[in-house]
């Protein structure tokens, strides 16, 4: 009986003595795994502050350029003063003045004239009004080009557009002018055929 009971504690402190040495090889296992996982930690730190650090030389970087970029464009934005002195511009506003003026005076009299018939009259009222917007249209690209915050252009593209600007409006005027001119002798021709038709019935 004796011999059983020293052979069932003999059986217990080995299966013990197992147990803690297979805890014990468990828990070295886990040490190696945290010490592994520490050094993977390490190395993501590492590889972030450099990832960082470069991405924020790079933001740093882009940022100057875009810096130096929006002082460009808004320098493009911004008018010289100089440019609203460049002759042309008056000439332009000169011009205007007259294509108005001139339109105007001459549509006047050409409908109070009664040598034209109403589709004729309604024809020259047309060319009047497209001559007018298109004009006005140039008017109001100047405008643009002089105002500051309007238009991104250098001083050079300014002066350009406003030299095609003047280039149009004085077509307009050398345009309306000759139209006038050619309506004018119209009027004149059938006045003298109604003063001549006048003059015959008289005698007859």
């Amino acid at each position: 009986m004796k011999r059983i009971k020293m052979m069932m504690l003999l059986l217990l402190f080995t299966a013990g003595a197992k147990a803690q040495s297979a805890d014990l090889v468990q828990l070295i296992l886990d040490i190696e795994k945290l010490t592994q996982l520490k050094g993977i930690l390490t190395d993501m730190k590492t590889g972030y502050d450099i990832i960082n650090g470069g991405y924020n030389e790079v933001k740093q970087i882009a940022s100057g350029n875009l810096n130096v970029h929006t002082v460009f464009l808004n320098g493009l934005l911004a008018v010289n003063p100089e440019i609203a002195k460049y002759g042309r511009v008056a000439d332009i506003v000169l011009e205007q003045g007259y294509i108005v003026t001139e339109y105007t005076r001459a549509y006047s009299q050409f409908k109070q004239s009664g040598s034209f018939s109403t589709g004729e009259i309604a024809y020259l009222g047309n060319v009047y009004t497209t001559l007018l917007q298109q004009s006005l249209q140039n008017l109001s690209q100047l405008t643009d080009i002089l105002a500051a915050g309007k238009l991104r252009m250098s001083d050079d593209e300014r002066l350009k557009a406003i030299d095609h600007i003047h280039n149009d409006t004085d077509d307009k005027l050398t345009f309306l002018r000759h139209f006038n001119r050619q309506a004018a002798i119209l009027n004149i021709q059938r006045q003298h055929e109604l003063n001549n038709l006048s003059t015959l019935q008289k005698l007859y």
